[in-house]
């Protein structure tokens, strides 16, 4: 099968922001978001949207400043990155697409969109997946000398513009292999697909941003990790101060091999999170869980999004 047949590919414009997307699967299928990562686009859900087109609506969106969504210079307090605003696109587009009610699955940076969509838009989640993730704060929270060594891009990415953005657009091709290689475990770059890395390369080596010297999707994705570290912190600290928490059914699947596995508690740490019941599974993965093992992501969402 070519690459994406039988989904349709658009751009468009919704509160001003810049939307590309992919949709299709099986139109009387319930509605599934399925929300990237870092450094990464929609085309991360390839494989597992092959296997899952017969039984689901499928909405694939680029997050602003990936892929080829907007992307702009990011504002002082990094706002204009945050979950809260993200979110709001995924919902905005849902809406767009006349999709209310829905279900949704987001890895990596999508995961903690995912967060942020279920507390600011709970009557518009089904449920919720999240993978290769524990919540923000309590990540930060938790931070030691093993996490920062471990998940170091975190601490490099949210340091003050333009120094990240620089340092990494000086080889930006061969520093893209290197944190997916290094995150990806024992398959590194053989796991993605040549069609995926392309795209990923070819989004890493956007040129500069208008009227900046900044290269746009390297700023544009340190911005989205300066809001998580400092305006999205924010945001979830006064959700749990009123009591908020993810009111839908919650799936985790996190790689063995990765981080969170090693690090974290996810399951106890979400459930601590959600009125609704949390459950959960390991896979024999490193941290892109989906293109290492698209068949078992597949069958998990299958099995829970009834």
């Amino acid at each position: 099968m070519s690459w994406f047949d039988n989904f349709d590919h658009h751009q468009t414009l919704l509160n001003s922001v810049g939307m590309r997307y992919r949709v299709g699967g099986n139109p009387k299928g319930t509605p599934l978001l399925l929300v990237h990562g870092a450094p990464q686009t929609h085309v991360m859900w390839h494989r597992v949207a092959q296997l899952l087109q017969n039984d689901y609506w499928l909405v694939m969106p680029d997050l602003r400043g990936y892929g080829d969504a907007s992307h702009a210079l990011g504002l002082p307090d990094h706002s204009n990155y945050s979950k809260r605003a993200m979110a709001q696109d995924l919902a905005a587009l849902m809406s767009h697409l006349g999709l209310e009610r829905f279900h949704v699955c987001g890895h990596d940076r999508g995961g903690r969109v995912t967060h942020r969509l279920c507390l600011d838009h709970a009557d518009r989640v089904i449920k919720a997946c999240v993978i290769d993730i524990a919540p923000t704060l309590d990540m930060y929270n938790a931070t030691d000398m093993a996490f920062a060594q471990a998940y170091y891009h975190w601490f490099f990415f949210i340091q003050p513009s333009p120094m990240p953005e620089r340092l990494m657009a000086g080889d930006g091709t061969a520093y893209l292999h290197t944190l997916l290689g290094g995150m990806g475990g024992a398959n590194a770059l053989s796991m993605f697909e040549p069609q995926a890395l392309a795209e990923y390369e070819r989004c890493f080596s956007m040129p500069p941003l208008n009227g900046s010297d900044l290269p746009a999707m390297i700023h544009t994705m340190c911005e989205d990790y300066r809001a998580s570290a400092g305006i999205d912190l924010d945001h979830d600290r006064e959700s749990r101060a009123r009591g908020d928490k993810i009111q839908c059914d919650m799936f985790v699947i996190w790689g063995e091999r990765g981080v969170v596995n090693k690090m974290f508690n996810p399951i106890a740490l979400w459930q601590a999170q959600c009125h609704g019941k949390v459950t959960g599974q390991t896979l024999p993965t490193g941290h892109f869980v989906p293109e290492e093992k698209p068949n078992d992501v597949a069958a998990l969402l299958r099995a829970f999004h009834v």
